[in-house]
């Protein structure tokens, strides 16, 4: 009998691209596998799964929002409302496993599920636990980790290390360097520059780079720059012109971004450093601080720590980001360093650790 999986999760590329990753490897594993997604009306996912080929119902939720408490009077009432969607959807679909990822519509799905007796497994990210996640926990069948350490966290007979799963284009082998650079018009002689402030973009990394981009062209360092879509026109305008000069909301096919690269700045999300331990980039790491619970940080200073990465905080990317970023360029034994260390960090089939153990586990309750 075909298993029914139901996944949960995103509003962000690091929530729904792992997410992408485990359903293809369920796939792989059990073919007839049924697996619909629950997402957030008007995030991302509602977007990018169906592009994946699979089938997403979009609940109406948001997250807390930090920055103005008056914003967070519908919450609750949102919240009630997912719940009743909820309802709905596992009616519907009758799953036989919740699989939460994360994101603002993971939560009301898992509670419910659980609720209900539905066995439910969760996937943690980040290096420090995220507060819906710690909710959970208790009732959870398992709980799969990105990083090691999370007992403070979770029930540890509960807890299975799996990595994060990354996406199936960055887990093989990278594309030839020079077919690379020549795929963003791009010299195979000079370093590149890749700028990532994740799949909705940095504002602080942003002004950073198109302050700094007289200083890139006259250290002879070409530039990628994915800029998120609220900085794309500006940035476009900015390096027309320019040589050497790559600019784009979203970078579609991120495995030439990543090959073309010598040095590569990005936010601290749990999606982006597994990625980066993969292809053995150097990286400076500009952690977001509004991250829950400040995870971005924590995220970043364990590679930090062990001579894996380097660190720019938010704050001082005006005065230090570019700075630190020719520096790196230019300084190709720095590089072989940071690359050699943050590989030892890389998880390669992660994806298929969680569909393993997920499978398993149904196996067993059947």
């Amino acid at each position: 009998m075909s298993s029914r999986i139901l996944i949960a999760g995103g509003g962000t590329g690091g929530h729904i691209f792992p997410a992408l990753a485990i359903a293809g490897a369920i796939k792989c594993q059990e073919p007839s596998a049924e697996i619909l997604f629950v997402g957030a009306n008007g995030k991302m996912e509602m977007e990018k799964v169906p592009q994946a080929g699979y089938k997403i119902v979009g609940l109406t939720i948001a997250g807390f929002d930090r920055s103005s408490l008056t914003k967070n009077i519908a919450l609750p009432f949102k919240l009630l409302k997912s719940f009743w969607q909820v309802r709905n959807v596992l009616r519907r679909f009758s799953a036989d496993a919740v699989l939460g990822v994360g994101g603002y519509s993971s939560f009301p799905v898992l509670r419910y599920a659980q609720a209900k007796g539905i066995p439910t497994f969760l996937h943690e990210s980040n290096a420090f636990a995220g507060k819906s996640n710690q909710l959970l926990a208790k009732r959870a069948t398992l709980i799969f980790t990105g990083a090691r350490g999370l007992e403070k966290f979770f029930p540890a007979q509960k807890i299975c290390f799996t990595g994060n799963p990354i996406r199936d284009a960055i887990g093989l082998a990278l594309p030839d360097r020079e077919k690379a650079v020549a795929h963003f018009g791009l010299s195979a002689h000079r370093p590149v520059l890749l700028v990532m402030g994740g799949s909705l973009g940095a504002r602080s990394i942003n002004e950073a780079i198109d302050d700094g981009i007289e200083q890139l062209q006259q250290a002879g360092i070409q530039l990628i720059w994915q800029t998120g879509k609220p900085y794309a026109a500006q940035a476009a305008k900015r390096v027309a012109g320019q040589q050497g000069c790559f600019t784009a909301d979203f970078i579609q096919q991120i495995e030439m971004a990543y090959a073309a690269a010598n040095v590569v700045i990005a936010r601290a999300g749990a999606m982006t450093v597994a990625e980066l331990a993969v292809v053995a980039k150097p990286v400076v790491f500009v952690p977001f601080p509004q991250a829950a619970e400040d995870h971005q940080r924590v995220n970043a200073e364990q590679l930090v720590s062990k001579q894996a990465a380097l660190l720019v905080p938010d704050a001082a990317t005006k005065e230090s980001l570019v700075n630190t970023a020719v520096s790196l360029c230019l300084d190709d034994q720095k590089q072989r360093s940071l690359s050699s260390v943050i590989a030892t960090f890389a998880v390669r089939d992660a994806a298929q650790r969680v569909a393993t153990e997920l499978l398993q586990k149904l196996k067993e309750k059947k």
